[in-house]
Formats: C-alpha cells, sequence, structure tokens
C-alpha cells in the first residue's frame, strides 16, 4: 500500500487525503489544530473546513510532522505559498530518501518569483524523479461531494507522473499526465489573479460577455508568459490552462473569484481579508507574476490592474476603463507597446 502523508489539512488538502484514500493509499494529514485532529480520528470529518464530508477509514491525523512523515512514499504539499519555504526547511530532515514530493500549491513565491517545485528542489535537494504537480479545476467541495473532474499530475520525470496517476485515480477524479511543470504551475497561478478580475466584474454587475473576454485575455496573457518561460502552449488549452481557469473564475466556490467579489461591491482590501477564511492566492501572487512578466518584456494588462486594485488602491470601475482604453492590437499578436 502506498503511504502519503498531506500536510496540511485545509479544504483541497483534505479533499486530496480522500482521493488518495479512496484510490487505495493509506493517508496520515498534519494538522496544527487539535481540534481537527481528533474530530478526523474519532469522526472521520474536518470540522473547520469541509465539515460535511465523511473521509475513509485510510485516512488518519496527526499533529506531528514527524509521525505523518514516517516511511512515507508520497509528501503532498498543500500549505500557503508563501510558506512553503519554512514548512519545508522543518520538514524535508524527516522526509525519507525516496519519497516524492506533490505540491497542490497554486502560487509563486514573494520573494524570489519562485515557482513552488522550484522551491522544493532549492530546499531539499530532491531531483526531478521526485517532485511532481497535481493542477487542474479541482474545486475541492465538487470534489468531495464525487462530482466528476479530471485533474493533471505533472512530473519532468514520466516514471513519477505516471505513478501518481496511478495513485490519485478514482472513480471520480480522472488524471491525465504532463511533462510540463512551468506551463501546469503558471497556469495554476495565474488564474488566481485572473479570477480576482473576474470576480470584481461579477461585484460591479457586469454580464457574461465582459467575464468571457476577460477569461479569454486572461489566458491569452497567461499563454505569453508561460511561452516566454519555455512552456508548451498546449498546456495552456487543457485542463492545468483553460480547464482551471474557467473553473476559478466562474464558480462561486473559487476563493479568488469570492474575493474580488467582494473588492467588486465596494469592500475595502482590508474588511475583504478580514472575512477570508483561507488563503486566496491571487491577492500574493498578482505581484510576482507581474515581475516575472516585466523581466521577461510580456504584457499582462490584466495582472497589472489587479495588482494595482490590491495594491495601489485603484477602483476596480477604473481598472476595467485602463483596460478598454488601451491601444486595440490583433488578436493573436502580442503588444510590442510600453509595457507599464
Amino acid at each position: 500500500m502506498t503511504r502519503a502523508a498531506v500536510l496540511s489539512a485545509g479544504s483541497w488538502g483534505t479533499v486530496f487525503a480522500k482521493v488518495l484514500a479512496d484510490a487505495g493509499a493509506g493517508v496520515t494529514l498534519l494538522a496544527r489544530e487539535p481540534d481537527i485532529v481528533r474530530a478526523v480520528n474519532h469522526s472521520h470529518v474536518n470540522p473547520r473546513y469541509l465539515p460535511g464530508l465523511t473521509l475513509p477509514d485510510q485516512v488518519s491525523a496527526t499533529g506531528e510532522a514527524a509521525e505523518a512523515l514516517r516511511e512515507v512514499d508520497l509528501v503532498v504539499l498543500a500549505v500557503p505559498s508563501q510558506a512553503l519555504r519554512g514548512c519545508l526547511t522543518r520538514w524535508a530532515p524527516l522526509v525519507p530518501p525516496a519519497a516524492v514530493y506533490v505540491s497542490l500549491i497554486k502560487g509563486i513565491e514573494i520573494a524570489s518569483c519562485r515557482r513552488m517545485s522550484e522551491v522544493v528542489r532549492e530546499v531539499t535537494g530532491a531531483g526531478p524523479e521526485r517532485i511532481a504537480v497535481v493542477s487542474g479545476p479541482n474545486l475541492a467541495g465538487e470534489i468531495a461531494a464525487e462530482q466528476p473532474a479530471a485533474t493533471v499530475v505533472a512530473s519532468a520525470c514520466e516514471q513519477t507522473a505516471t505513478d501518481l496517476q496511478a495513485v490519485c485515480w478514482t472513480s471520480y477524479l480522472r488524471p491525465y499526465t504532463n511533462s510540463d511543470l512551468v506551463g501546469c504551475e503558471l497556469a495554476g497561478t495565474v488564474k488566481n489573479v485572473i479570477a480576482l478580475a473576474a470576480g470584481m466584474l461579477e461585484g460591479m454587475g457586469f454580464g457574461t460577455n465582459t467575464v468571457a473576454s476577460l477569461i479569454t485575455r486572461g489566458l491569452a496573457e497567461t499563454t505569453r508568459l508561460g511561452a516566454a518561460m519555455g512552456a508548451d502552449p498546449l498546456t495552456f488549452a487543457g485542463l492545468a490552462g483553460l480547464g482551471d481557469l474557467v473553473a476559478t473564475c466562474s464558480s462561486p466556490l473559487s476563493r479568488n473569484r469570492t474575493f474580488g467579489e467582494k473588492l467588486g461591491r465596494g469592500m475595502t482590501l482590508a474588511t475583504a481579508n478580514a472575512q477570508q477564511v483561507q488563503v486566496a492566492e491571487g491577492v500574493r501572487s498578482c505581484r510576482p507574476v507581474l515581475a516575472l512578466a516585466r523581466s521577461l518584456g510580456v504584457a499582462m494588462p490584466i495582472t497589472e490592474q489587479v495588482e494595482r486594485v490590491i495594491y495601489e488602491g485603484l477602483a476596480p470601475i477604473d481598472a476595467v476603463k485602463e483596460l478598454m482604453t488601451r491601444e486595440p492590437g490583433h488578436e493573436h499578436r502580442e503588444h510590442r507597446g510600453p509595457i507599464a
């Protein structure tokens, strides 16, 4: 039996623990909160993040990293992106030398502009055969309800991707393999930024045409950045790209879309943050994404406007006006004017 540690017990981490268990693995959730540890072990529920989900018997919980990581084959990382480096620094000495690191995290590290797999490699020294990413249109609440969905398992090592595919294939989640770590991670990160913008549009009362235009142009700028970083353009047309983007921009289950909607309705950033139970990754990631784009000379006008709303206090309606008054150009050729 495959043994997996899921670090930690937020909504997606908890649901992925269920996926692994349903596929036949034994899973230990690492949770900071003693009430979650007790509830998972005694009642098979995570009362804080997914109170309606009954976890399989093969899922247990602990508050001790050493216990969670003992003799595991998979180390599933499900912490906020900005916490990963610090957490891994503490956890890595406890990880078995052959265990595979699996990132569920969709973000870019602010200080370094590193993708999560790059942080894993830097901190742990793991080779490409020990690093994988899972990304796709995977809203936790829907997968918890076993609604049919698909995802992408990406690794630079084909055997690692194939092995992980088998370990998370269930009757309700269909995984596909991909070798494009750069594309999958960038797509999963930037879609959160675009979803913030989609939420703002919803909050301001705009309709389907507006949101569809935003999603399409958001995909275009994400693909431009990916191409500049060596990603496969086909990745952005797939599950980790378009699929995740549509789901995150369209669903009220999306943290980033919901956060953006609050801003679009006039709520201040401080108030929206105070109401947020779990991290809306796009709020943190928009700055390093924009920094990457500028360093590569890639135009990302939607990301730029989201960053201005979040960090400069620009009103969402003024961000819309800025986008709508940009010089028009060819749909499939990158704008060659000044990159703000």
